[in-house]
């Protein structure tokens, strides 16, 4: 359940605590619950003050051991380590080009991605400065409209993993070309965090860079990781605040900076994470949707359907005439309340997923449901 303490610090600011059931690690609503071990980390670490670059160059040493790449370095989030990884492929570590970005006058700024693989955030490739070129069309995209796409004014080919789907260029095949061509490849693998060996295997499948996000393994919501190829990281930590701090230059990345606590708590969760039992952890989550089943069990006007295996949700559909509500109206219903409750609703259904709650949390939603459905 939300804990008393949790609910003051917001009830003094006159803001609603949320319960998360949408089962998205969602920036708007904060990201992540940090563990135990994770927040004495992060408190333990405030007692000092620290040398920045030492702790995040030790950090980072650490960061590439547990992930298996050559160099790591944890940023502010997951676009932080796109916007800084792709500043290193177009200006690398010259100090004249370096200091010009986002002024991309002479250097290679091209960054390829294909038509299938286009989201919301790959504009976050384009802060530095770049500039994204588009290949492929509706069909879907062939290699060899990626190879002919790359000229002298290509910095980097992107990726947003896994890749799957129809008319996408395997990321095998991507990086088959990228080496032939010299273009480093830059794969956004924020939320690739489970299996864990999805944390290793673009980075041994060939690619140039790899970006996480540290919210997905229960960092804070601000923190992220690149790593990869050890000069790109490099040059990539130059543009970055660190950068700007300890060297010089006045690098664009100067905004993007970090506590000492979310660097350690980084670290902290990623061996636990790594770590962790996650048999374990999926079982959990299949406790609490049995015991919001059960909870729910004899309310009359829903369907309730476990999802997943082992479950992490629950798919409530209505009988939206009889109860007069619609799935719309209800899901509307729990989030104006209080604690307010965050999950999706489609055609005559809600779905709860129980990935992001707290223990507890699922008797809170089912009382709140039968009010609703019975009023």
């Amino acid at each position: 359940m939300v804990n008393d303490s949790g609910r003051r610090v917001y009830e003094e600011l006159d803001v609603r605590p949320v319960i998360n059931a949408t089962g998205g690690h969602m920036t708007l609503l904060g990201g992540s619950i940090l563990s135990p071990k994770v927040s004495q980390a992060m408190q333990e670490a405030n007692r000092y003050y620290v040398d920045m670059k030492e702790l995040l160059d030790r950090t980072g040493q650490i960061t590439a051991e547990l992930l298996g790449a050559e160099a790591a370095y944890i940023t502010p989030g997951c676009c932080a380590a796109l916007a800084l990884g792709t500043a290193a492929c177009m200006a690398g570590r010259d100090p004249e080009k370096v200091e010009r970005l986002p002024d991309v006058t002479g250097m290679r700024h091209e960054v390829i991605i294909q038509k299938g693989l286009r989201y919301r955030y790959d504009r976050c490739v384009t802060v530095p400065g770049a500039r994204l070129l588009e290949v492929g069309d509706e069909s879907g995209t062939r290699a060899e409209q990626i190879e002919a796409a790359i000229g002298e004014r290509t910095a980097a080919i992107q990726y947003l993993a896994p890749g799957e789907g129809d008319g996408v260029v395997r990321l095998e095949d991507v990086i088959r070309i990228g080496k032939q061509h010299g273009i480093p490849i830059i794969v956004d693998a924020a939320a690739q965090v489970y299996p864990v060996e999805n944390m290793r295997k673009y980075t041994a499948m060939g690619a140039d860079l790899v970006c996480y996000g540290a919210k997905y393994f229960g960092a804070p919501n601000s923190t992220g990781i690149l790593c990869g190829r050890r000069d790109l990281v490099q040059a990539a930590a130059l543009h970055g605040f660190i950068g700007f701090e300890s060297t010089p230059y006045r690098t664009f990345g100067r905004p993007m900076k970090l506590d000492r606590q979310e660097i350690i708590a980084v670290v902290a969760a990623l061996r636990e994470w790594i770590a962790m039992d996650h048999q374990a952890r999926l079982e959990s989550y299949e406790m609490r949707v049995m015991k919001l089943q059960r909870e729910l069990e004899g309310t009359s006007g829903i369907e309730v359907t476990a999802q997943g295996s082992p479950a992490t949700g629950l798919r409530i559909a209505l009988d939206e005439e009889a109860l007069g509500k619609t799935a719309a109206e209800v899901a509307d219903a729990l989030r104006e309340g209080d604690p307010s409750i965050w999950l999706p609703s489609q055609a005559n259904t809600v779905t709860v997923s129980v990935r992001t709650i707290m223990d507890g949390d699922e008797l809170i939603i089912a009382d709140r449901m039968k009010q609703l459905l019975s009023g």
